[in-house]
């Protein structure tokens, strides 16, 4: 009796189309080999036809170094430093992107465009159609400009088809490179000058304004003694203090006081002398210390040797009554002066808070226009200096030369592109066609896509191994069935190898009978069914309607199986 076997079905894992494996990659562009090469050759013809029919194009060269927008040397270069506003009006504003600002000027119409100009009206001359050019195109087609890296030498590439104007149109461009260098150096400086000159003119009427201004308020309101004549009217905006004048005056008065009262006391004697040698600051320029000291020694050796009564003697003593008297009298005067000198300065510093407010303010203005003014003027003489130098112009380090080869089309280099574009065109080719044809070759998606467990992979071309699988399939799986049917899936019915399989697998089952039909309702009846298939054969959509059948039919469904080792 045969055995009921219950078909179960299992769910369809959701296909990975997603995801990209690449042995079945490389096994479609095996089977897809002929459209590849066919895709490859005609890229590969078209390429070269493109290279044979295009115009050679020439190129030709030529480096400069390019020296920084401003590079002053000695006092220009440090007062354009000190002084930012100025360097900017020159031109001379340093900074990290310098080199690079300097090519995108260089490239830019104010330098190159009579180049163009030129370039244009030989071409129009020589019969071209330029209605359509334009300085951009110009530039992006046939210029490359770039700086060496970490250098300021500027590599300047021209191409074109005419190989004749090549090497003129680089002449041309080095030029005007050369005297762009020099131009803006000379405006920006000529500019500086004359905004200095203008600043000069207008500082010198105000410093003498405001100076004068100064010395005749300090006269209606007397206060000139504030004044230091030694130290200038610079120490005294600097350190201006009325409060600090007035206690240093009346404690200068105090001590000079004193000081008139012990010199009154001590008369000729000779702490006396010490106290006016180191009180006056006069006396050692005059000597007279120096003068008395000599005087003492020389009476000193003569008492050693006379009497007092000697003439020589008496008449040292009397030069040295003198000389004391004298710088009695001097050191009097001395402190007599400075003490009417500080009577002054009290009375000024006690004068109205507001006018020496005024005064002060005054007195700094002035100060402030006159310093200003003597800035203005070095400022203007260092620019000066740095006009008159005269700069060299940008250096060229290679004269404008011309490849002796064109560098397009590069025919080797074509060709290879446009091999490689085809087979990436034509491997995308087989790609595309291999999806449409909607065959599936992978076993994992055939498990996927199957509604039964695999039984065996079947290798048709060893007819000892074919016979082994089959046999134990009969004694295994199909032992005990009387109806065995064979459910060819993409594969036609007359197959060879699928006549093979059914030959085999009959014989290995004697008692049983194979049949192999796409029919599932004359297939019904059999004890057991086996679908088979092989890898290319079946499409999905085919897949997705038999497993509808089959869940529609409930049959015996034992598993599938799979042909391997035919031609594909």
């Amino acid at each position: 009796m045969a055995s009921t076997t219950s078909t179960v079905f299992a769910q369809p894992i959701q296909s990975t189309d997603d995801e990209i494996d690449l042995l079945q990659l490389w096994a479609t562009l095996q089977r897809r080999w002929r459209l590849i090469a066919l895709v490859s050759g005609g890229t590969l013809a078209l390429t070269a036809a493109i290279t044979l029919i295009q115009k050679p194009v020439w190129e030709g060269e030529f480096q400069i170094v390019l020296a920084t927008k401003e590079s002053p040397a000695g006092g220009a270069q440090a007062l354009l430093q000190a002084n930012p506003g100025l360097a900017n009006l020159v031109g001379a504003k340093g900074g990290g992107n310098q080199l690079e600002t300097e090519v995108k000027i260089l490239e830019s119409p104010s330098v190159l465009k009579p180049v163009f100009d030129a370039v244009k009206a030989q071409k129009a001359r020589s019969g071209e159609d330029v209605s359509d050019w334009t300085y951009a195109d110009w530039v992006d087609d046939s210029l490359e400009i770039k700086l060496e890296k970490g250098t300021s030498v500027l590599n300047l590439v021209y191409r074109d088809s005419d190989k004749s104007v090549i090497r003129p149109v680089l002449q041309q461009i080095s030029a005007a490179y050369q005297a762009y260098s020099g131009r803006d150096r000379q405006r920006g400086l000529a500019q500086a000058i004359t905004y200095l000159d203008q600043q000069i003119r207008i500082y010198r009427d105000k410093s003498l304004l405001s100076l004068r201004q100064s010395q005749q308020f300090a006269i209606e309101q007397d206060l000139t003694a504030l004044k230091d004549d030694q130290k200038g009217d610079a120490e005294v905006v600097n350190a201006f203090n009325i409060e600090a004048i007035r206690v240093q005056a009346a404690n200068e008065i105090r001590s000079l006081n004193e000081q008139l009262k012990r010199l009154t006391a001590l008369g000729n004697d000779p702490e006396a002398i010490m106290y006016l040698g180191s009180t006056i600051p006069d006396f050692a320029a005059r000597g007279l210390p120096r003068q008395l000291e000599q005087i003492d020694t020389q009476l000193a050796n003569l008492q050693a040797r006379f009497t007092d009564r000697e003439d020589s003697i008496r008449l040292l003593k009397q030069r040295r009554v003198v000389l004391i008297a004298a710088m009695q009298r001097q050191a009097f005067g001395y402190l007599q002066a400075n003490r009417t000198a500080a009577q002054a300065r009290l009375a000024a510093a006690e004068r109205p808070k507001g006018v020496l407010i005024r005064y002060r303010e005054l007195l700094r203005q002035a100060k402030r226009d006159e310093a200003t003014l003597n800035r203005l003027e070095t400022e203007r003489q260092v620019l000066a200096l740095e006009q008159a130098r005269k700069q060299e112009p940008w250096e060229l380090i290679s004269t404008p030369t011309l490849l002796d080869r064109p560098v397009s089309p590069r025919k080797g280099r074509n060709l290879a592109l446009g091999l490689l574009a085809g087979l990436v065109l034509g491997s995308g080719a087989a790609l595309v066609a291999e999806r449409r044809s909607g065959l599936v070759f992978s076993l994992d998606e055939l498990r996927q896509q199957m509604a039964c467990p695999l039984l065996a992979q079947l290798t048709v071309a060893d007819r000892d191994q074919l016979n082994a699988q089959l046999q134990l399939l009969a004694t295994g799986v199909l032992s005990g069935s009387r109806r065995i049917g064979l459910i060819p899936v993409g594969l036609p019915v007359d197959d060879a190898h699928l006549h093979r399989v059914l030959e085999q697998l009959q014989t290995c089952l004697p008692n049983a009978y194979v049949v192999c039909s796409a029919d599932l309702v004359q297939l019904q009846r059999c004890d057991q069914q086996l679908l088979i298939t092989a890898p290319g054969e079946a499409s999905r959509q085919q897949l997705a309607i038999l497993r509808q059948q089959l869940e529609l039919q409930q049959g015996p469904l034992a598993g599938w199986l799979l042909l391997e080792g035919r031609d594909v």
